[in-house]
């Protein structure tokens, strides 16, 4: 059995560019080296590591060893950026995981370190854990599109679920146990409920939604067993720009990119899916929230892990919906532009009015929304997609 372990040792050494940090209680306690990086070091001479981001962070874990120091995977998205933005304005030392597979490298902040990974790599999360003590992890890393989880099921299961237990290992191994997680209203499906509660009815209708309920119950696993402290946030309409941050988008399906599109004149018309709803428009009501409306509870949220808060659930929405033909109109006022429109058949599995109950989110956290006005949802969105 030592001799196994032993060669257990000696290829994670080899894999990992010749060199293993060990932590005991949270602090580095051991270097095992193989002989070909001792020889190179002890002869003054540098060691060319496989992966240069870990000499990156070693640099970045020895300038601030007592500051709030957090993981953000997937911090080159949408809100990814947005969240790592608002956290180096409020001194957080953050480090940001991405695949760049749809994040964007300059969505990240200068001030941020980035290492280009992915969760399926193993050996990876334990050296960004042995290399760093984590406060909290922000888990924004995710496939989200609802078409192509129905043609590629698997892609879902694999990146949305079974990488998000591989990380919750590497944390638990490194006794990091604070995580935040980046969920989605997809989770309750076409719910009738209006508005819709945390307690409502989970139906998932699509791979999307499943596998991110999937990830949400494996996080709840991990604090109900194994002492790890979670907020779950389920997201509504993400829209809007912090203007100043110039985060730009990493997906192009929502209504209001595809507003601007229309009116940038990439498209001719918007095409609406339904007139026809039991709405007072007749258009689908769908609760639009500011993306700093969806960051900037997560940092609160982050403190409130500090205390007795143990594992939650909480809606990200405004309480309150506009329809598509409200978005138009208002895009029309607020843009000084005609949006010309075409009415095509329903969308299969399109629920009339989707708006979140936001009562936990007000409660629980303390927080206000404060950007989710539509002019300022529309304008800002305007100011980053006009050049786009």
């Amino acid at each position: 059995m030592d001799n196994l372990y032993l060669l257990e040792l000696i290829n994670e050494t080899r894999q990992r560019g010749g060199g293993i940090l060990l932590n005991y209680e949270d602090k580095p306690s051991v270097v095992v080296l193989t002989v070909e990086k001792y020889n190179s070091l002890l002869n003054g001479q540098p060691h060319q590591a496989e992966d240069s981001q870990a000499a990156i962070m070693s640099s970045f874990g020895q300038a601030a060893a007592e500051a709030r120091r957090v993981l953000v995977t997937g911090g080159a998205g949408y809100i990814g950026g947005h969240l790592v933005s608002e956290l180096v304005k409020r001194n957080f030392e953050v480090v940001v995981l991405d695949n760049l597979s749809t994040g964007r490298r300059e969505n990240i902040d200068p001030r941020a370190v980035f290492v280009e990974g992915d969760l399926s790599d193993e050996n990876l999360l334990r050296d960004l854990f042995a290399q760093n003590r984590f406060e909290a992890v922000f888990h924004m890393a995710a496939c989200l599109e609802v078409e192509e989880s129905v043609r590629e099921p698997e892609k879902y299961l694999e990146n949305n679920a079974i990488n998000t237990q591989k990380l919750l290992a590497a944390m638990n191994e490194a006794g990091v146990k604070k995580i935040i997680f980046s969920s989605t209203a997809a989770v309750y499906g076409g719910s009738n409920e209006v508005p819709i509660a945390e307690t409502s009815h989970l139906r998932p209708n699509n791979p999307y939604g499943s596998s991110k309920l999937l990830a949400e119950r494996l996080i709840k696993y991990y604090c109900e067993n194994l002492g790890f402290k979670a907020v779950v946030f389920r997201y509504f309409n993400a829209c809007g720009f912090d203007v100043q941050a110039r985060i730009l988008p990493t997906h192009q399906s929502h209504l209001i990119f595809n507003v601007m599109a229309v009116v940038k004149g990439e498209r001719q018309a918007l095409q609406v899916f339904g007139n026809d709803y039991p709405t007072f428009d007749g258009t689908c009501i769908r609760d639009y929230v500011h993306v700093l409306d969806i960051v900037l509870p997560h940092i609160s949220a982050l403190d409130k892990l500090a205390g007795d808060l143990n594992f939650e659930i909480i809606n990200i929405g405004t309480g309150k919906g506009y329809s598509v033909a409200q978005i138009i109109n208002g895009a029309s006022e607020v843009l000084n532009k005609i949006i010309p429109m075409e009415i095509a058949p329903r969308r299969q599995g399109d629920a009339a009015v989707t708006v979140a109950d936001n009562s936990k989110l007000k409660k629980l956290l303390g927080y206000e929304l404060s950007h989710s006005g539509l002019p300022e949802i529309l304008a800002s969105s305007w100011e980053v997609l006009k050049n786009y």
